[in-house]
């Protein structure tokens, strides 16, 4: 298998699960299409980075994957400096949100793609504390501005749903759709 992600939490995920692959990050990431729905809109970006690297291997089964913070309706992808950082966890703080990762396989013969959702709910977050989790580097590149396997998890009142999804690949369901291809 290949990931199409340069992720190492999916990497992380994809290791407990116990499968082998190799990793080739797809270069082109679509925007999210704001026309679409948000499960079509990540579904959508997840199946342009898996068809683009199956294009050079056709004869292997290519996982790309994107994931995505919902609030009021927005998508949220990752922050584009430190003030959009603080801005959405402003947003998110004290508030329930929806994290969405979808998921496309190709393998030559078979393309199929799924999106799995969990709400998560946030303590409220001080000033102090948005700048302090900024400055800490780790919200950049994380969709939403958070990374709920890293610091994040201070400010997480709970979780409903598969914790893996809001981490980058939800685990249960990838494994019932790769175990009738591999």
């Amino acid at each position: 298998m290949i990931l199409a992600s340069a992720s190492p939490r999916r990497r992380e995920i994809l290791d407990l699960m116990g499968f082998t692959y190799t990793v080739e990050p797809a270069k082109t990431e679509l925007p999210p299409d704001p026309a679409l729905s948000p499960e079509e809109a990540v579904l959508r970006v997840a199946r342009g980075k898996a068809e683009e690297i199956a294009k050079h291997h056709p004869n292997e089964m290519v996982l790309g994957a994107d994931t995505v913070v919902v609030i009021d309706g927005v998508i949220l992808g990752k922050p584009k400096d430190t003030e959009d950082a603080k801005a959405m966890l402003r947003r998110l703080s004290g508030r329930e949100h929806r994290v969405i990762t979808a998921v496309w396989l190709c393998d030559g013969e078979h393309s199929e793609g799924f999106a799995d959702s969990a709400a998560v709910t946030f303590l409220p977050m001080s000033e102090e504390e948005i700048d302090a989790y900024v400055a800490s580097g780790e919200p950049m590149g994380k969709a939403g501005g958070y990374a709920i396997q890293g610091r994040g998890m201070r400010h997480i009142r709970g979780i409903c749903g598969d914790f893996y999804t809001v981490m980058g690949l939800p685990s249960g369901r990838l494994y019932e759709v790769l175990k009738k291809h591999i």
